[in-house]
């Protein structure tokens, strides 16, 4: 007898393993079909050869803290937040700049007096739109007369978020409102007049963002990633695998399966209702509800298909902006190559960071990049911007090098000897994040985090709430509202919609 499952889940990510591990809990039947050999999508830690272990995309990171308590996860993630690494900006003199108030005084008395209402306004910011990635966006109607269009449940969502807008005050929640079309330099410019403190803080803004730190909307993109991060360094650097076997853990305890090497090739739809998956081998598995965690360009025009979906929708999904311009390059030393433990951030100037952007928008591998670079042991790690997967001339299947060197020669301005230390090295290029890690053209977030791609608009506008034109259909990836990152919250929230 065929086995029915209530839930297959398209993708081990962490948003996919998130929801699974809810939904199992819950006690459904369910599966989670992964397409690697590996759980974890990009939050991942890999060996790339022998004593060379990194966390191949994100450096760390971290769950919601209500999901580390909802699913009992027993990690070490729980208490970082209040034990926090450094965040260093790099300094031509060697005197690498830490960011906090005491060391931001040697620089500027007035920075320094202004730095914990900074950070103070930071963490409310991010406290009020956890609030609004917590609540699901209702469907904006096509109807003239209905501007939206949604149940007693969606309301009761955003009266919640209402609530939690009025009690963060008047002067904060405006300063969100108002802070979220800026640019990072605008923002950053409200609170500081040093350049070396400006240029750090922007650089955060634009981290896995195809956009300069004087593009609007890069105000909302600080705030987004100080929220994902707790603030401006990583943590858990080195553990981004833990957090998704400990998820992929949990599943399996609350009696979910997990298969991995099977890939997803179609899903199957009949009188638009999805029925069940067919994978790569030709096998097929019929489940009640489907939830994808891929992108949702991958899942709707691949995955369906264009025959299954009304040409407006169609033609939406298409335009949903990709863009990526990461690549990461992990270097093996033999661990004396001085760079400080933390974040450390390659960002001289707001100058120098809208240069290196300037590049991907004309298809070229930015020469002097914005750098963040993390160390776990004798592994360096290194996110490298800008490198867009879409170049004017070259290929992405010989150019991996040149993200190499260009990385190499930047952070030797500053660490003379590292390139004799190095030992072994692994390029992962915008090419190898699409095949490898299936994030459709490079892009860290499924679609980038801009003012036109967010709350209502995310993925789509009026498609918001993680439904899809087919029923029993269900988007749980990076790509729906509330993802982006690390946190786990686009997996949490689908399970809020599921009848």
């Amino acid at each position: 007898m065929t086995k029915i499952y209530d839930c297959i889940i398209i993708g081990a990510g962490h948003n996919g393993l998130v929801a699974a591990a809810y939904l199992a809990r819950q006690g459904k039947k369910v599966l989670v079909l992964e397409r690697r050999a590996i759980v974890g999508g990009s939050v991942v830690t890999e060996s790339f050869g022998e004593n060379f272990q990194a966390d191949s995309i994100y450096a760390g990171g971290t769950l919601r803290p209500d999901i580390i308590k909802d699913l009992g996860l027993d990690t070490s993630e729980k208490n970082t937040r209040s034990t926090r690494p450094p965040f260093i900006s790099l300094q031509a003199d060697g005197n690498h700049l830490i960011l906090d108030a005491e060391s931001i005084k040697r620089i500027s008395e007035k920075d320094a007096a202004r730095w914990p209402e900074f950070v103070r306004f930071m963490n409310k910011a991010a406290y009020i739109l956890d609030a609004a990635y917590a609540t699901i966006m209702p469907r904006l109607s096509t109807l003239p007369r209905l501007p939206m269009n949604f149940g007693i449940r969606e309301g009761y969502g955003l009266l919640e978020l209402g609530l939690e807008l009025r009690l963060a005050g008047r002067k904060d929640m405006l300063n969100f409102i108002r802070a979220l079309p800026m640019t990072a330099q605008e923002l950053a410019e409200e609170y500081f007049e040093s350049e070396i403190v400006k240029a750090a803080i922007a650089s955060v803004a634009i981290h896995g963002s195809t956009l300069g730190t004087m593009s609007a909307g890069t105000g909302y993109t600080l705030i987004h990633n100080w929220l994902n991060r707790g603030g401006l360094a990583n943590i858990n650097v080195g553990k981004a695998g833990e957090i998704t076997q400990t998820l992929a853990n949990a599943v399996k305890s609350f009696g979910g399966e997990i298969r991995t090497e099977a890939e997803v090739a179609n899903i199957k739809v009949e009188n638009q209702i999805a029925k069940g998956v067919v994978l790569a081998n030709g096998e097929e598995i019929s489940a009640n509800q489907i939830l994808s965690s891929a992108d949702p360009k991958h899942t709707l025009l691949k995955l369906v298909g264009a025959q299954d979906l009304p040409p407006e929708f169609i033609w939406h999904t298409q335009s949903i902006k990709m863009r990526g311009s990461v690549a990461k390059v992990h270097l093996q030393t033999n661990g004396e190559h001085g760079i400080p433990a933390g974040t450390v951030v390659l960002a001289p100037s707001i100058k120098y960071l809208e240069r290196a952007y300037d590049a991907a928008k004309y298809g070229e591998i930015s020469e002097k990049p914005y750098l963040e670079v993390t160390t776990s042991g004798n592994v360096v790690s290194i996110h490298f911007q800008f490198a867009p997967y879409q170049l004017k001339t070259g290929d992405w299947r010989l150019d991996g090098k040149k993200v190499e060197k260009f990385a190499i020669v930047a952070l030797s301005e500053y660490f003379p000897n590292l390139q004799s230390l190095i030992s072994n090295s692994h390029v992962i290029t915008p090419l190898d994040l699409e095949t490898t890690y299936g994030l459709a053209e490079g892009d860290l977030n499924h679609g980038q985090l801009m003012l036109d791609q967010f709350l209502f608009m995310r993925p789509i506008p009026g498609w918001s709430n993680h439904k899809t034109p087919i029923d029993n259909l269900y988007l749980c990836g990076s790509g729906v509202h509330g993802g982006g990152g690390v946190s786990g919250a686009a997996g949490r929230n689908v399970v809020k919609v599921l009848k």
